[in-house]
């Protein structure tokens, strides 16, 4: 499977398929002619895809690795000269190559990398996890994350390609396929009832990993779609915070330990839409569905967090522009709509 994000100069393709790892050579050279491929990547998954990906490049490109501590702790904006360091020590320039090979944390962290290291590298995103496949990998957005709160220092940096291969699920932590199902989930919430009804007949995830390549497919194509509407995050794409301005506050409440991103936006989704129905802003019955769904793939639906402790941090939500914040709600499932008021809206409900 393939797509196209149409972006101008800026247009790149997606790639899905099983096995794909295989093709890294033929897909980069495609799009690459420069000497040096430096891999970034985190001691999880650089132990179980590194060698693969190096064996399938060093023939053609002088490689060289980063490889950092996985977990969302090392997103922090003091690792970056560390990691400019280990580039400098490989002589990359602005003619060559990074790859971004893992999670959400290393694509985010590798494509800032590549975004300001030298006023910007080039950068091919191969994303391993099933939230960084159906959600990160895609749509330009990287950055690093401040004591204050997360993805506080970023910019927009596309890839030259994004390579998707499923089969890296396989080896992925029970507890990363829950944290990747939570944005899945969004994106029916927020764009396709069809996929939401989807999602929400199937047992478990083992069931559904049987249409694993369809669903990765829907869910790209919907950010495709949003980002190819608005680049910049001020319009359509908006929709794909659905359940994030209550899910960062959580995670960063917990210090990012105890929810992860996935979980925490779970949370979030059923949060929002409880406070919307109490409201009346939207549909009776939402917030029950969207619980089912979580518990399928064994999402938490509640942090048990006084509302009021996370306000502190919902100031710093990006989203909060003169005082007021763009909250996403739904109409139904399958339709969104931004519903701006004071961060104070969420004290309708005594705790999360």
């Amino acid at each position: 499977m393939k797509l196209n994000v149409n972006l101008g100069k800026d247009s790149y393709p997606i790639y899905i398929e099983q096995g794909i790892l295989n093709k890294t050579k033929e897909l980069i050279s495609q799009v690459f002619t420069g000497a040096k491929i430096v891999i970034v990547s985190d001691d999880n998954v650089f132990p179980l895809y590194g060698e693969q990906v190096v064996n399938q490049l060093k023939d053609t490109y002088e490689v060289s690795t980063v490889v950092i501590p996985h977990g969302e702790p090392s997103k922090r904006f003091d690792i970056l000269p560390s990691i400019y360091s280990r580039l400098l020590e490989a002589k990359i320039t602005r003619t060559d190559l990074l790859i971004a090979l893992g999670g959400g944390v290393i694509g985010d962290l590798a494509g800032f990398v590549a975004s300001t290291y030298m006023r910007g590298i080039k950068f091919v995103q191969i994303p391993t996890s099933l939230l960084s496949q159906v959600d990160s990998s895609v749509g330009g957005k990287v950055a690093v994350d401040l004591p204050e709160g997360k993805n506080l220092v970023g910019a927009f940096k596309h890839p030259l390609l994004v390579l998707i291969d499923p089969l890296t699920l396989k080896t992925l932590d029970p507890h990363f396929i829950t944290d990747g199902m939570g944005e899945v989930i969004k994106y029916g919430c927020i764009k396709d009832k069809a996929l939401f009804d989807q999602l929400a007949c199937y047992r478990d995830f083992d069931d559904l990993y049987k249409d694993i390549d369809e669903i990765i497919y829907k869910c790209v194509d919907i950010k495709r779609d949003v980002v190819e509407k608005d680049l910049y995050d001020f319009g359509d794409r908006l929709c794909l915070n659905f359940g994030h301005t209550i899910g960062h506050s959580i995670e960063q409440h917990f210090h990012y330990e105890k929810y992860s991103h996935g979980e925490a936006v779970g949370i979030g989704m059923v949060a929002i839409t409880r406070i919307a129905e109490l409201k009346g802003l939207c549909e009776q019955g939402n917030t029950k569905r969207i619980e089912e769904a979580l518990s399928h793939y064994n999402l938490p639906t509640h942090a048990n967090v006084p509302t009021k402790e996370l306000l502190k941090a919902i100031d710093l939500d990006k989203k909060n522009i003169n005082s007021t914040l763009s909250f996403v709600l739904l109409k139904t499932i399958g339709e969104y709509y931004v519903h701006k008021d004071q961060k104070e809206m969420i004290l309708e409900v005594e705790d999360i």
